[in-house]
């Protein structure tokens, strides 16, 4: 496990996850939670899965952090992806929950190597497919 900034560490299987989810495409999407002073995978996403399944992943009163493997085409009509980082903070979540996901993320960040977009989101209005698409292109 290694170890974050602010204390919380990293389990081994959220790094491996995600280097399957960059290299195989095994999945579409990750969701990751912070229990017991670690941050965990909470949530595999199937490659057939869709954004809006990837929205439906977020509980509406609490912190999370996530990875989007996002498909778009250029205007060069060209295939391709991005790799999405969303740290979910709903306003509704505890204050000390919403200090200890901020705290960690840069850190956890970090350990996930080959992220190409960041997107902090504390409503559904602020990931939504027309934003990310924005963003990825």
């Amino acid at each position: 496990m290694a170890n974050v900034a602010s204390g919380m560490a990293v389990h081994d299987d959220c790094k491996l996850r995600f280097q399957e989810l960059k290299s195989k495409r095994s999945y579409r999407f990750i969701v990751f939670k912070i229990e017991e002073q670690q941050v965990v995978v909470e949530k595999l996403g199937d490659p057939t899965e869709s954004y809006e399944d990837f929205m439906a992943s977020f509980p509406a009163n609490e912190c999370r952090y996530a990875v989007y493997d996002f498909d778009f085409t250029t205007s060069e009509n060209c295939q391709k992806s991005k790799i999405f980082f969303v740290a979910w903070s709903p306003d509704t979540s505890k204050v000390r929950m919403k200090m200890v996901y901020a705290s960690s993320k840069d850190r956890f960040k970090r350990e996930l190597d080959g992220i190409q977009v960041d997107m902090q989101a504390t409503d559904p209005s602020e990931m939504s497919s027309d934003l990310v698409k924005a963003r990825a292109i």
